[in-house]
């Protein structure tokens, strides 16, 4: 067990987010996202009435479709359980998405498109690890890629303390890109 033995206690809440990439006939890529809230306890709803331990306060799904470069070609979601009746009145504005490329900034253009009124707050979460299941799923696509330079810098660079620029595994994989000390180079501390 990686964290360690805690104190009696019961379970109040779960969260439950997965997310799955697959490869298309098509040459497309759809990434799928599900997140589940539930109780483990009964309490009333207004809309729904009583809800069980066992259902879910929230469940909905998305799926992104997009290209080799991570550019949305197609948004589908879907709004199984929700808390409210009108819950589901926001999901068209998520078409808003067509057209979006999952790279730097992804996060900032999300919220501007979907952010407070515009969209639900637990589909746009959902988007973050959507995004990063892209980026997983794509991998074979962007490691082909990484032998030229033509294509720019791989989308990878700088988005984690081991991808860093000045890093030893973007010395590795992606020489062309390390900016660190050349060897032999002495660094200053």
């Amino acid at each position: 067990m990686p964290l360690s033995p805690s104190p009696e206690r019961k379970p109040l809440h779960t969260r439950r987010v997965t997310c799955q990439g697959y490869e298309r006939a098509d040459g497309l890529w759809d990434i799928e996202g599900h997140i589940t809230d539930e109780k483990h306890y009964a309490f009333g709803n207004d809309w729904r009435g009583t809800i069980e331990p066992g259902q879910f306060l929230h469940e909905m799904w998305i799926r992104l479709t997009v290209d080799d470069t991570l550019t949305v070609r197609a948004v589908e979601v879907a709004t199984d359980n929700s808390p409210f009746a009108h819950c589901p009145a926001i999901l068209p504005n998520f078409q808003r998405l067509v057209g979006l490329r999952i790279a730097a900034g992804w996060t900032s253009a999300v919220k501007q498109r979907l952010g407070r009124t515009e969209g639900c707050t637990h589909l746009v979460e959902l988007l973050g690890p959507v995004a990063t299941t892209a980026f997983q799923t794509l991998a074979p696509v962007f490691n082909a890629r990484r032998t030229g330079t033509a294509a720019g810098p791989p989308p990878v660079l700088n988005t984690c303390h081991v991808m860093a620029s000045d890093g030893p595994v973007v010395k590795r994989w992606f020489p062309e890109h390390y900016t660190g000390p050349a060897d032999g180079e002495r660094t200053q501390d």
